[in-house]
């Protein structure tokens, strides 16, 4: 079940709440029983199976600027 990120208005606390996809844009109670919270965007990271770090089998880029292996960094 999805979990979606809250702030409350009135205290400034940050919750969670799991809820189906399709009651993601209804309103939540923070803890603290206020009824004015928002939701928060958040970010999710996906990653594939292999070991490698490569996308669709390919092999990572190497070499050319900086971070590509060229400067040491």
């Amino acid at each position: 079940m999805p979990r979606y990120d809250f702030r409350c208005r009135a205290c400034g606390d940050t919750f969670e709440v799991n809820r189906p996809m399709a009651e993601a844009g209804q309103p939540a109670t923070c803890p603290q029983g206020h009824a004015d919270t928002v939701k928060l965007l958040s970010t999710v990271a996906v990653t594939g199976r292999g070991g490698s770090g490569a996308v669709g089998g390919a092999p990572a880029p190497a070499g050319g600027g900086c971070c590509g292996g060229a400067c040491g960094c």
